[in-house]
């Protein structure tokens, strides 16, 4: 059968689920990083090799590195940019040494994905996460009080935001503000508000041009040394596709990739093709972005979105929402065959449920609930069999 690899996320040691659930929920690969380990810091043998053998213990393999996380010295090109950049290298030698030759990034400033509602309530009861662009734009004009934010907004958003801020109390307030400043499962970085002012600071003179410059510079350093390894870099799209906070987004459209592989032109410059991130955007066509780049396509997320009025969108059902699903696995799929080992896909994200919903969230990782995502993966794999057949 030409079935994309089966894996699932986990978060190390600390992850509240066992590695031998997603072997029972039909994994077979798992998706991890030494996530102990701070940003900038060399990623040794023998801590790649101890968390090797505790997923090969539970009966799977590390198959995808995410993420080996880009600094933000690197992003800004400012202190400790030369050593990170000589450390992200060697990591890349010391992962390979170890037969991991995909490693995922990202090159979102300061925030990596961001939501502001954690427990976004369905009809059918199940639990999602949800942005909502409003939300953002209370934290930024009322809460951050950041200098010109009102020039980022469009009249309808700032009218409603100016309505609603007002009607908050001090837990919607709080609620806010965590979601957005502390960071969600795989983020490198929590802040207090003032360190995330400071944080927002460093990009005072860096907009989306010098952004964009900062990204190849970093590709043009470690590609060389990617392909000597045999190691393919992918890059994950922008969560979510657009400037949020002033800061600018560099992976959010099929334009940008094509952008990025003109000026990198290495096949080390890859692809993590994240079907929530870029559907988010109604003018980011899913199926021909995966069949214009298939050959760079080498991590998979499938997660679908529901865009609303209002600058809002939550997470849907694997198989429902704004993306078309069946026609993306079409062209994935047929992009695997050509393939001599299968692209390893995961079920991004997932809603809570079932017994999910009497755990605490504070006891959960975010977008990550076991039942929500075992029932993703079945869909997936169900479809791929649909496809076949």
């Amino acid at each position: 059968m030409n079935l994309l690899q089966p894996t699932m996320r986990h978060f190390g040691p600390k992850d509240p689920t066992p590695l031998r659930y997603l072997r029972q929920a039909g994994a077979t690969g798992v998706v991890t990083a030494l996530h102990h380990l701070p940003v900038g810091e060399v990623w040794s043998v023998a801590e790649i090799q101890k968390r090797q053998a505790e997923i090969e213990e539970a009966g799977l393999v590390w198959s995808v590195v995410e993420s080996l996380p880009v600094s933000e010295a690197i992003k800004t090109r400012g202190d400790n940019c030369g050593k990170h950049l000589e450390n992200y290298v060697t990591s890349l030698r010391n992962l390979a040494a170890c037969g991991l030759t995909t490693v995922t990034y990202n090159f979102m400033p300061v925030m990596d994905w961001t939501r502001t509602d954690l427990d976004y309530r369905l009809p059918d009861g199940k639990s999602a996460i949800q942005f909502d662009l409003v939300e953002v734009a209370m934290f930024d004009l009322f809460i951050l009080e950041r200098a010109n934010a009102a020039a980022d907004y469009d009249a309808a958003t700032l009218a409603t935001a100016e309505k609603r801020f007002p009607q908050l109390d001090a837990a919607a307030k709080e609620r806010i503000t965590n979601n957005i400043i502390k960071g969600l499962p795989g983020s490198e970085e929590s802040f207090t508000l003032d360190a995330f002012r400071e944080a927002l600071a460093s990009y005072r003179e860096i907009g989306t041009a010098e952004l964009r410059d900062h990204l190849v510079r970093f590709l043009r350093y470690v590609t060389p040394v990617a392909e000597e390894l045999g190691v393919r870099l992918v890059i994950h799209p922008d969560d979510p596709p657009f400037p949020l906070l002033g800061l600018p987004r560099v992976l959010s459209t099929a334009e940008d990739f094509q952008h990025l592989v003109s000026a990198v032109p290495s096949p080390a410059n890859g692809l993590c093709f994240c079907t929530g991130s870029f559907g988010v955007r109604q003018d980011n066509d899913l199926v021909a972005i995966a069949a214009s780049f298939a050959e760079r396509i080498h991590f998979i997320h499938l997660r679908s979105t529901q865009r609303m009025p209002g600058g809002i969108f939550y997470e849907a059902d694997h198989l429902t929402g704004n993306v078309p699903m069946r026609e993306v696995m079409r062209t994935l799929l047929r992009e695997n065959k050509r393939r001599s080992t299968p692209i390893p896909m995961r079920p991004d994200h997932g809603h809570r449920m079932l017994d999910d919903l009497e755990k605490p969230l504070s006891k959960m990782n975010p977008g990550y609930p076991m039942i929500g995502r075992m029932k993703g993966l079945a869909e997936l794999v169900g479809l791929q069999h649909g496809l076949q057949e």
